[in-house]
């Protein structure tokens, strides 16, 4: 019998990926952390220490945590929680191509831990007023790293994806099983 699983993430689309890959995490315990960036760190260094530094010790099973960064060249495009900053975040990715860089981290219960960080590239279509306002009207926005949740409504903005779609979503799904079963999970 396969040893637990503890998902270190309060969000309910990381758990529907690992539920996705037929995995059902025993328990979810979302740590509390300080997810302010370094000075001088890059969007892939942050999502690789944001990763680790939810892992939580677990004698009695694996952790994943995960973290995932979009990011704009060198600037990370966070969490928006203003309709303000998500028309900011549109604009900017209006036309262009960006990165996603998706951590994730396991612990297994010896306390070893494994990490790989993803790196995808998404291009938004050049959007137009009205898109952006009809958007803005959902706050689909709202919590999203980046202003937007591919899975949404803003699919009909991507015209390029290079990568992990999962791992754009909030968790690369392929690494995961891969970094679990390296650790021994079964």
């Amino acid at each position: 019998m396969p040893l637990q699983v503890i998902l270190a993430s309060a969000s309910p689309r990381r758990l529907a990926l690992l539920r996705q890959i037929g995995i059902e995490p025993a328990r979810i315990a979302a740590p509390e952390i300080d997810e302010t960036p370094q000075p001088g760190e890059t969007p892939r260094a942050f999502a690789r220490r944001m990763a680790l530094e939810k892992l939580l010790p677990e004698p009695d099973g694996f952790v994943i945590a995960a973290d995932t960064v979009v990011a704009a060249g060198r600037r990370i495009l966070h969490k928006t929680e203003s309709r303000e900053d998500a028309a900011a975040y549109l604009a900017l990715l209006s036309g262009r191509r960006h990165k996603v860089h998706s951590a994730v981290a396991v612990r297994a219960p010896d306390g070893r831990i494994a990490c790989r960080v993803v790196e995808s590239v998404v291009g938004f279509a050049r959007l137009d007023a009205p898109q952006m306002q009809d958007y803005l009207a959902s706050e689909e926005w709202r919590g999203k790293a980046g202003g937007y949740a591919i899975q949404g409504l803003a699919a009909s903005f991507i015209d390029f994806l290079s990568g992990s779609y999962s791992g754009v979503v909030g968790l690369p799904l392929h690494e995961t099983a891969k970094l679990l079963r390296g650790l021994g999970w079964r």
